[in-house]
């Protein structure tokens, strides 16, 4: 599939480029996976931003979901899930690595997107108007941003984060390439990466073909035990001890355990659809049911901690874990 990328232009002297001229903020339109009706909307940053950057290529971000079967509780944090860079490259030929930043950060990424390359940069959203509500101007916190436009001289960047695609400028400009560093301040160098895009993106058969292999692949690296059940085993303790934080850490804890996993699985439900609904029926029920009970539990955490009662938590997940098992029993009839 062919796609159109990398608009001429120059950049610190005033014109802006993009790596896809077309996407622009105004009338963008999201995934479905992005969908409001969804248990859950918006996963973590790195996975949302990898949806919305395929769906900008006319690419089916739902291929490279198959990683979701290796998640595992890991003591006091769900897996935060990203898609091995191995597997874009795999599927998409998309091919993604570190890039050095020696310099302003801005300079580096006018330069790769001249060049037809995304960068993907650590970003304090403290400065993004698209988290209001949640950081923006209160909280400053890492997130990861694809920036496809950017007009250094207009103060303006346009970029994928989560579930969409956003512009700033401006005061938070200034504040995101924190260009109120002086000479004697540590210059500010965000981990990066850059994506290399390929001319022609692979058709749907190949893709739907190497996505089959991953998704063989990723089940031979489940995890050994269930990890529901060995998050289960620590929950209550968890809960208990987050009773004596103030209420916003709550946020924070549920993003890190009940968010993850839930809506991991609901990915995983829908990798599997994408490969065949009919043959992986019972697996997607059960993915979609892990992706339920946590939301559900999400909830009930919530009203344990207003109102200090936390005897129903303990069993709470008995069937996120019981539909683990079963779906790892089905995989295993069919890989």
């Amino acid at each position: 599939m062919a796609f159109q990328r990398a608009s001429s232009a120059v950049g610190l002297n005033g014109s802006m480029k993009a790596v896809f001229p077309q996407v622009r903020p105004d009338g963008y339109q999201p995934h479905a996976l992005h969908s409001s009706e969804r248990m859950w909307p918006e996963t973590n940053c790195y996975v949302d931003l990898w949806i919305e950057v395929l769906n900008a290529v006319g690419a089916a971000p739902e291929a490279m979901l198959g990683f979701t079967l290796t998640q595992d509780f890991e003591g006091d944090q769900f897996t935060f899930f990203k898609v091995p860079l191995e597997d874009l490259e795999s599927l998409y030929d998309i091919r993604v690595t570190e890039l050095a930043i020696f310099d302003r950060v801005e300079w580096h990424a006018e330069v790769q997107i001249a060049r037809g390359r995304l960068c993907l940069i650590e970003m304090d959203s403290f400065y993004m108007p698209d988290t209001h509500g949640t950081a923006y101007r209160t909280e400053h916190g890492k997130t990861t941003i694809a920036i496809n436009r950017l007009d250094f001289a207009g103060k303006r960047v346009e970029y994928f984060h989560n579930g969409g695609y956003f512009e700033l400028e401006g005061e938070d400009f200034d504040g995101l390439f924190h260009l109120h560093l002086t000479a004697e301040d540590r210059p500010f160098l965000p981990y990066t990466e850059f994506a290399k895009f390929p001319v022609r993106m692979p058709d749907d058969a190949r893709t739907s073909t190497t996505a089959r292999k991953l998704l063989g692949l990723h089940f031979s690296r489940r995890p050994v035990s269930n990890p529901i059940c060995a998050f289960a085993e620590v929950f209550p303790q968890q809960v208990e001890a987050m009773a004596e934080r103030p209420f916003g850490f709550f946020h924070k804890y549920a993003f890190n355990t009940l968010r993850q996993f839930g809506a991991n699985f609901e990915l995983a439900g829908d990798h599997l659809a994408w490969l065949s609904a009919s043959e992986f029926s019972s697996a997607i029920d059960d993915a979609r049911r892990i992706s339920e009970v946590a939301k559900s539990v999400q909830f009930q955490l919530a009203r344990a901690l207003t109102r200090k009662k936390y005897d129903p938590l303990r069993t709470a997940l008995d069937p996120a874990a019981d539909a683990w098992d079963s779906m790892m029993a089905s995989l295993k009839e069919r890989l």
